[in-house]
């Protein structure tokens, strides 16, 4: 049987990780990786009291200010410990630990809905809802949906979101008044591919499997649906409809990931290309190779 091709493709050039679901996360110079994805991401989310269902941007219209809130650990997490707890910046610059006894009632306030801050360590089926813009190329027009969230998880589908810098290149041509920046689009992998080409890559990875390095493997299951998210006002990005029509109407995909496969030990470290461990990252056991990323191509059957 033969065996698999394999062509150098690029190098992670960013990695970032959600502690609390819908809100804005963290850059990391290294991250764990395992069957759930980055360690720790969308580790919490916030649950709503008056439905069950889960806090989520998708859904402006119920959470409008969700990108003005800011999560970060408060300590790294690690692999077979628990969760450590996450400091939360609200909109006015308040900051506030998960673990202190006044966070959840500070976060209602704040949000004008009561909510409580969940762990998905401990998560059951949970649904959340997505509004649809009135914009050519969604699936639905001018609606809000009910979806499914994965049992245990607080993921929409999959655990891993990678985007190439070549689709950013790329939708900047075709709508050169938008901003699409990385932290737009909340992915986990960030790629800038060897070309240096402008366009939709993650197409010619759907089906394949992309190796980081070593140990970590992520087989790319399919484009990662667009969504109103995309759009919102963050920092100071300024709120675009256009981003999102630009998107939906020319390109297929921003590749999600399923969860990958590692090597022994069940866990392995990515390193961001250009950076260098200092003290308290050096039990990721940094090495060169680490920052390159490579598509296995399975032989025609």
């Amino acid at each position: 049987m033969s065996q698999p091709a394999e062509d150098a493709i690029g190098e992670v050039v960013s990695l970032w990780r959600y502690p609390v679901k819908s809100m804005m996360g963290e850059e990391l110079n290294a991250a764990e990786v395992g069957k759930r994805g980055l360690l720790g991401d969308r580790a919490y989310a916030l649950l709503d009291a008056s439905d069950g269902r889960i806090a989520s941007a998708k859904n402006p219209r119920k959470w409008p200010e969700m990108f003005q809130y800011r999560a970060a650990f408060v300590e790294p997490p690690h692999s077979g410990a628990k969760m450590p707890a996450v400091r939360v910046t609200l909109p006015d610059g308040t900051v506030f630990a998960s673990d202190e006894a006044n966070l959840q009632e500070s976060l209602s306030r704040a949000l004008g809905r009561k909510v409580t801050l969940a762990s998905a360590e401990s998560s059951r089926e949970r649904q959340a809802e997505e509004y649809w813009p009135d914009i050519d190329g969604l699936d639905y027009r001018e609606t809000v949906t009910d979806f499914d969230l994965p049992d245990g998880t607080f993921f929409d589908c999959a655990v891993i979101h990678v985007l190439a810098t070549a689709t950013l290149d790329r939708l900047r041509e075709l709508y050169p008044q938008g901003r699409f920046e990385v932290r737009r689009f909340r992915p986990n992998v960030v790629v800038e591919t060897f070309e240096h080409v402008k366009d939709f890559v993650e197409d010619t990875w759907i089906g394949q499997t992309l190796r980081v390095g070593d140990e970590v493997r992520l087989a790319v299951t399919g484009p990662c649906p667009r969504c109103v998210m995309i759009t919102l006002d963050q920092g100071d990005l300024p709120r675009d409809p256009g981003i999102l029509r630009t998107a939906a109407q020319t390109m297929r995909s921003m590749s999600v990931c399923t969860p990958p496969y590692c090597g022994a030990g069940g866990s392995a470290a990515v390193t961001p290309s250009g950076w260098s461990p200092g003290p308290r990252q050096s039990r990721l056991d940094h090495r060169a190779d680490q920052r390159k990323i490579s598509a296995m191509w399975s032989p025609a059957r």
